[in-house]
């Protein structure tokens, strides 16, 4: 990588948190000297407007630059920032193929993060890879494991990895017990219907609180402008007697084929009024968890400036995480982020900018 990493970790930390060759990795992202100590967070408070940026380390290595509306050369997180963003997601999997989204990375983006004042939350798969309703696949380590080992499985990985950052003075103020768990996680075992999901969130939740008892719980589903979708998970967990703090939602609105559609304005007032019966059934706050709207749409602005504005004057509603806002140019087939092809910002987080 060219340019070295301001926030450092010792080697000997490195070794501790990593098999060998994704230390190789975390060198690449570091410059091998002492961890620079944390400062307080600036502010833990107000209205989340939020970006996961989980895919930051790996661009930042690949050679992906990342620029102000006038052209200069900023580091991404300074520049998230200086918009207005206030807290940042970082999706962890259990034993990735590589470095990436492992708990040593999810580190390095925790230190920079809080070094920068963001406010924090931590995304567990519970999965090797991507985990969404259509995957929610056992990590290869626990794939013989029973139901009841798996919830040891989930404690003790749900530890592991918030221990990490706790030991280096970094909140956590939101935690989510799996992702996009419409249909469960850990499948097939960990399915919704038998009770089995609740036996596992429940044992992320206790988990969570063990490590950080002021931490918010949340439970995470797709689709947040369809209620028959939303309805698939949590009318069986306030059976099961599930504990969670938070409802959190993903919605990228719109027609994929089709920027040109006007379905998002219909996307839009669903998903508000979606979160509005949410709270009222529940007794829930509710977190838009991820957002996204095609780069290029001529809507996308309009999409960030409705949802924002909505969800501002829905007393329980936390805020929203724009879903990698950074990705530019393709990368990785993602089409849905909020720079444009030469690396500098769209307007369509210009609503983050808006002061309390």
């Amino acid at each position: 990588m060219k340019r070295i990493f301001l926030y450092i970790m010792t080697a000997a930390m490195t070794c501790a948190i990593t098999a060998c060759d994704k230390t190789k990795a975390l060198d690449r992202d570091t410059d091998g000297g002492a961890t620079p100590e944390v400062p307080q967070i600036y502010d833990m408070s107000g209205f989340v407007k939020g970006a996961d940026v989980s895919w930051l380390t790996e661009q930042e290595y690949k050679g992906k630059k990342f620029y102000d509306k006038n052209g200069n050369e900023t580091e991404c997180l300074s520049l998230l920032r200086s918009m207005g963003v206030n807290a940042i997601r970082l999706r962890v999997w259990v034993n990735p193929e590589g470095y990436y989204n492992s708990k040593a990375d999810v580190l390095v983006k925790a230190i920079r993060a809080h070094n920068l004042g963001f406010r924090l939350m931590i995304d567990f798969h519970y999965s090797d890879t991507w985990a969404d309703p259509g995957h929610q696949d056992i990590p290869a380590a626990w794939s013989s494991y029973t139901i009841d080992e798996l919830q040891v499985a989930v404690a003790s990985h749900t530890k592991e990895v918030l221990q990490t950052l706790k030991e280096k003075d970094i909140p956590v103020e939101w935690v989510q017990v799996g992702n996009e768990t419409r249909t469960g996680m850990l499948k097939p075992l960990g399915d919704v219907a038998s009770g089995n999901f609740t036996k596992l969130l429940n044992a992320g939740y206790d988990a969570v609180k063990e490590v950080y008892p002021d931490a918010k719980v949340i439970v995470h589903t797709d689709k947040g402008n369809d209620m028959n979708n939303i309805n698939k998970l949590f009318p069986y967990l306030k059976a099961q007697n599930a504990k969670y703090d938070v409802i959190g939602l993903s919605f990228y609105p719109g027609n994929d084929e089709d920027v040109n559609d006007p379905s998002w304005q219909t996307d839009v007032t669903d998903c508000l009024a979606n979160i509005k019966t949410l709270i009222e059934t529940y007794g829930k706050d509710v977190c838009i968890c991820e957002i996204g709207t095609p780069w290029n749409a001529a809507w996308a602005k309009s999409v960030m400036d409705q949802m924002y504005a909505g969800c501002k004057q829905i007393d329980r509603c936390i805020g929203l995480f724009y879903w990698e806002p950074q990705c530019y140019a393709g990368w990785n087939s993602y089409q849905k982020g909020a720079f444009d092809d030469s690396g500098k910002p769209t307007n369509a987080l210009d609503c983050f900018a808006i002061t309390e």
